[in-house]
C-alpha cells in the first residue's frame, strides 16, 4: 500500500510554490533590465521616422518648386502637394500631385510647414511627443533644421 502511494506521488509531480516564486523573481529581473532598453528605443524610431518623413516632404517642395517656381504658401501647406491649391499662376501643376497622402507624425497628428521659414526658406517640423510647440527632451519639435 505504502509503495503504490509512492507511485501515485510520483506520477503527479509538479512544481512548488517556492519553485514558481523564484521563476517569477527571474522573470522580473529580466524585465526590470532589458525593459528601459526596449522602450528608450522606441523614442528613438519615431524620431528617425519623423526624419524621414520631413525628407521626403522636402524632396516633394522641391519637385514643386521646379515645377511652379515657387513653394507653396502657408495657407496651402503641405495640401497643396496632394492636390492642386485654387490658384490660378500654377500652370505647371504635376496633377498626379507630388506626394501620395497627407503625413501624420507617429504621434497623429500633421506635420507643420511654414514659408518664409524661421531658419530658412521653409520649415517642416513635427511638434513633437506633446504636440506643443516647443519643449525639450522628448518633447522637442522635430524639424528641417537638425
Amino acid at each position: 500500500m505504502q509503495s503504490e502511494r509512492r507511485t501515485a506521488r510520483a506520477q503527479q509531480s509538479g512544481f512548488t510554490l517556492l519553485e514558481v516564486i523564484v521563476v517569477v523573481v527571474i522573470i522580473g529581473i529580466l524585465a526590470a533590465a532589458v525593459g528601459p532598453k526596449i522602450f528608450g528605443n522606441v523614442y528613438k524610431a519615431q524620431v528617425t521616422r519623423v526624419k524621414s518623413d520631413i525628407g521626403n516632404i522636402e524632396a516633394a517642395l522641391n519637385l514643386y518648386r521646379l515645377d511652379n517656381f515657387v513653394y507653396p504658401t502657408s495657407e496651402q501647406g503641405i495640401r497643396a502637394l496632394i492636390e492642386q491649391p485654387n490658384d490660378p499662376n500654377l500652370t505647371n501643376y504635376n496633377t498626379e500631385g507630388y506626394l501620395d497622402q497627407m503625413p501624420k507624425d507617429p504621434w497623429g497628428r500633421e506635420y507643420v510647414y511654414l514659408t518664409p521659414g524661421q531658419r530658412g526658406d521653409y520649415d517642416v517640423y513635427s511638434l513633437g511627443r506633446d504636440g506643443q510647440q516647443g519643449g525639450e527632451g522628448e518633447d522637442a519639435d522635430i524639424g528641417n533644421w537638425e
